[in-house]
């Protein structure tokens, strides 16, 4: 099949659109790719409507503002989907839509995406596979991370052998780890650029730390590197997942832009390299992707700390768009009923497959 993915992320840079021809077991090509970028107005919108979602942390009636947000979040995946489509010069057999993620707490089994997989279905006149969180969540696992099982189909594709990482830098890092006879272990590190971002966008300093330069003038705390160090999530084994606002920021008022960057940068790092030490053996690779690889004074703290790191463009990939391209892929195995989750990705109790279909309305009748 030729299957359209999605991602948008928490860095709110916009929608990222790929198209992918697969199975759900093998990876056969790479279609057309696009980043639609959301407007100031609608950026807006989301981050309003992110911080109701953390107000209200799922007690209650939803915030209001969640419709006049999904609304803009179905505006902008559909003129992703237009522009890859005109470029592929063909509709896509099955969609697979992540949504927006306003909040998430799992050890609730709470999870909030925003966006209209209907709406999105019609739009396309294709069906569409989302909320691929839900059934895990709802068996006990994180509902996170997704995409592992994308991850190792790409090792397979690229002849890497295991032991081999795959680190995902967005607003929240996290690695899949891939051994020798193809076992998974997966989880969420810690922080990624999300906190960067909030700092250098707080500051009116852009929105992200184009190229390390804050932080490469900057000092590292290594006293409030230690407090972040010392947070719950870095304690313990196992499958864990997270939201990028679960860490705190207030103490980077009292620090310079460039030292509070320096810091974060660090502390992005530095919880990498604990997650390291967690796995099975170490990697004889990591293979990094997402917004962050493009940063090299976070690459080379990464060199630091794990040895060989390698972007996924380095290995003929789309370091962007791996994301987009996993909804894909999952979107073709929940059509398949093959597991999206895992007991080492997530901590589900046996491999599950998961995901609701939705058709266009004309097909549906």
């Amino acid at each position: 099949m030729l299957v359209l993915g999605y991602m948008s992320g928490t860095s709110l840079d916009g929608v990222d659109a790929a198209l992918v021809e697969t199975d759900g077991e093998r990876i056969e090509g790479f279609g057309p790719a696009f980043l639609a970028p959301f407007s100031d107005a609608e950026r807006s919108v989301i981050e309003h409507a992110t911080a109701q979602a953390l107000a209200w942390n799922g007690f209650g009636e939803a915030p209001a503002l969640f419709a006049a947000a999904s609304a803009v979040v179905h505006q902008v995946h559909v003129r992703a989907a237009r522009e890859v489509i005109a470029r592929a010069g063909r509709r896509p057999d099955l969609v697979g839509f992540h949504g927006q993620t306003v909040l998430h707490r799992p050890e609730r089994a709470l999870t909030v995406q925003i966006g209209d997989a209907q709406a999105l279905a019609d739009a396309l006149d294709a069906p569409v596979v989302g909320q691929m969180r839900l059934d895990d969540l709802a068996a006990g696992g994180q509902g996170a991370p997704l995409v592992p099982a994308y991850h190792a189909a790409l090792a397979a594709k690229l002849g890497l052998e295991g032991p081999v990482a795959f680190l995902n830098l967005g607003g929240v890092a996290n690695v899949t780890y891939i051994g020798g006879q193809g076992e998974l272990v997966a989880f969420d590190t810690g922080p990624a650029n999300g906190l960067i971002d909030q700092v250098v966008q707080a500051r009116g300093a852009g929105r992200y730390d184009d190229g390390g330069r804050f932080a490469a003038a900057g000092r590292v705390d290594a006293a409030v590197l230690a407090q972040l160090l010392s947070h719950e999530h870095f304690r313990g084994q196992g499958p864990k997942s997270l939201d990028r606002y679960d860490f705190p920021l207030d103490w980077a008022d009292a620090c310079s832009l460039e030292d509070a960057a320096a810091t974060l940068t660090a502390f992005t790092a530095d919880s990498v390299a604990l997650a390291a030490r967690s796995l099975p053996e170490a990697p004889k690779l990591w293979v990094v992707c997402g917004g962050g690889c493009h940063n090299p004074v976070l690459m080379q703290a990464l060199r630091d700390r794990l040895g060989i790191c390698r972007t996924a463009d380095d290995l003929g990939l789309r370091s962007d768009f791996v994301e987009a391209e996993a909804m894909a892929f999952l979107a073709a195995r929940s059509l398949r009923g093959l597991p999206l989750t895992y007991p080492g990705t997530t901590g589900v109790a046996a491999p599950l497959t998961g995901g609701t279909l939705w058709r266009p309305e004309a097909l549906a009748a």
